[in-house]
């Protein structure tokens, strides 16, 4: 029944601090983006620590990332959503000046204890303001299996 199924779902912006503030880049490989405001995280699956969300069930699960940055020449925003490290989906923008913005979602089968995460790319950066919250992780279970 309803009732006796499991509530799974959170949603988190990349900076708590007030201000605006760049996160990279980062030239030594993937990194992984810690979602430190958590405005909902319902079943605690997602880990504010780590930035991890663990499937705490099997089931269909929805999941989006929306990422800012200034706009450069040199460098874009490009940041990836991982399935226990594999590349599922990307969130890509450049331009030269400017703010620049991306977003992308996926549903994915998930088994119990699947781990999801986002990572920035190397020599990548990416905006928030702790106030405004211009970059987020947000993923719910849509139904279990």
């Amino acid at each position: 029944s309803l009732l006796e199924s499991p509530k799974v779902a959170f949603s988190a912006s990349l900076l708590s601090s007030f201000g605006p503030q760049s996160v990279g880049p980062f030239h030594n490989g993937l990194h992984t983006l810690i979602y430190e405001y958590v405005f909902l995280n319902i079943g605690d699956a997602y880990d504010t620590n780590t930035g991890i969300f663990t499937a705490p069930v099997r089931g269909a699960y929805a999941f989006r990332v929306f990422s800012k940055a200034f706009g450069s020449p040199q460098r874009a925003v490009t940041a990836g959503l991982f399935k226990n490290d594999q590349h599922i989906i990307s969130t890509h923008g450049h331009q030269a000046s400017g703010f620049i913005s991306s977003s992308n979602g996926v549903s994915l089968l998930l088994e119990e204890g699947d781990q999801m995460k986002v990572n920035l790319y190397p020599g990548q950066w990416i905006f928030d303001d702790g106030e405004h919250h211009h970059s987020t992780f947000s993923g719910h279970l849509l139904f279990p299996m």
